[in-house]
């Protein structure tokens, strides 16, 4: 694969063969972004499970103390009270049957989290083959169905960004924006590997973190020691 100039340039800077502390690895990725827009950060972490067991999953949640310089737009399917909590909270859309009408038939999906309250989850798993490739179908160890739906938006408004496994065994999560600077990435980065740590399943053995990389949208790889996560 062939990289353009400023990947090049980039890629100079960055030793392949060495583990940075999570502070250097975070600044390192910082002058690597060189696109003329504020570059998304991104954590990729390869885990010592396999995915293909059920004991083995490792998915959840997690607020960044940050957030990910990102605007969500929030969906929440509810009824009754929750309608109005939902809204007071600063949910985007709300509604029920006239929703999953707007996605079927006209495959509106403006919207990045969907949140429901587990009374809308038989209306909502209509939507499976939807929402469920593009891993927005709202699930309990998200925290994306629940009855406490203000809450559930005021969080995904806040930064909560949802980790799960893909079928390589790798984590891949936006830790923020270029433009926080080290301070900041380096914090959203230690609660993202936290959480992970704290998700690891009893039938995980051996080595859990195997690797762990940060990288900018259009930047090369940095690899981040892990080691002081302990696991």
């Amino acid at each position: 694969m062939k990289h353009g100039k400023k990947y090049v340039e980039s890629a100079k800077l960055v030793d392949r063969t060495k583990l940075y502390d999570p502070t250097d690895a975070m600044d390192l990725t910082i002058k690597t972004a060189k696109a003329k827009f504020d570059e998304t950060v991104e954590a990729h972490i390869r885990l010592g499970v396999d995915s293909r067991h059920a004991d083995q999953q490792v998915r959840g949640a997690v607020v960044l103390p940050n957030g990910t310089g990102k605007t969500v737009r929030v969906c929440v399917f509810a009824k009754g009270d929750n309608v109005k909590a939902a809204e007071d909270a600063g949910a985007d859309y709300v509604g029920a049957e006239e929703l999953v009408a707007k996605i079927q038939g006209e495959g509106w999906m403006d919207f990045d989290v969907v949140i429901a309250t587990p009374d809308m989850m038989g209306l909502v798993g209509r939507l499976g083959r939807v929402l469920g490739p593009r891993g927005l179908m709202p699930n309990p160890k998200a925290g994306t169905v629940t009855p406490d739906v203000a809450r559930a938006v005021t969080e995904a408004k806040a930064g909560k960004i949802e980790y799960r496994l893909d079928k390589t065994n790798i984590i891949h999560c936006p830790i923020g924006k270029a433009s926080f600077g080290v301070e900041k990435l380096e914090e959203n980065f230690n609660t993202l590997m936290k959480a992970v740590v704290a998700a690891k399943p009893a039938a995980a053995k051996g080595q859990y973190i195997k690797s762990c990389v940060v990288t900018t949208t259009m930047g090369p790889g940095v690899k981040v020691n892990s080691a002081k996560f302990g696991v």
